[in-house]
């Protein structure tokens, strides 16, 4: 098994038991149980529980962003470009939430503590990838301050995932509603009757 194959069963372990117990419960025993190997070969890559959960969720990241960069290169109209690439960040917290609905709120506010360079790092990703849709479609619209909108927007659907649907629900119609301002707004270029 080469090393990076190593870091994915420790990733997947850390994961499983995280979801299961909690970060602050999780052990390192707990991880290397989880992953099939001994504690001293799961030090040989991670240095701790914490750098295991920092490698986690810049995997997670690394994913949703993955999924938010092909969904802002799909074929479709502006609506459909930015609801899937917002649905790639909100698909990956609801994720977590549907593994973990008990320890859901410790793991998503200890990524913040435990991860805040990574996170900032695909907010701001998710910003150019949103502006980058909003230009080539709208290019006279303010792309960056829509972009921080819609994150913001997002922000506040991922405060409660506890019904599954409504999330991705209220994401498609603020979507809508966004883009459908962007056809009233001044800058926005005129239809010809």
């Amino acid at each position: 098994m080469s090393d990076d194959e190593r870091i994915e069963r420790i990733l997947d372990a850390a994961y499983a038991c995280f979801t299961r117990h909690g970060v602050r419960r999780t052990t390192m025993e707990d991880i290397a149980r989880e992953a099939g190997m001994s504690r001293p070969v799961l030090y040989q890559h991670v240095r701790n529980k914490e750098d295991a959960f920092r490698r986690l969720v810049a995997r997670l990241l690394d994913t949703s962003l993955a999924g938010a960069r092909a969904a802002a290169g799909a074929p479709g109209g502006l609506t459909a470009r930015l609801t899937g690439v917002l649905e790639a960040k909100l698909g990956m917290l609801a994720k977590v939430w549907a593994d973990s609905p008990a320890h859901a709120v410790e793991l998503l506010s200890v990524d913040a503590r435990l991860s805040a360079e990574p996170i900032a790092a695909y907010d701001a990703a998710m910003r150019e990838l949103l502006a980058s849709v909003v230009t080539a479609e709208r290019p006279d619209a303010d792309a960056a301050e829509l972009a921080e909108l819609l994150l913001a927007f997002t922000r506040g659907l991922e405060a409660d995932l506890s019904d599954p649907d409504a999330p991705a629900r209220r994401l498609r119609r603020g979507v809508e509603l966004f883009a459908a301002g962007l056809d009233r707004s001044p800058t926005a270029p005129k239809e010809h009757s």
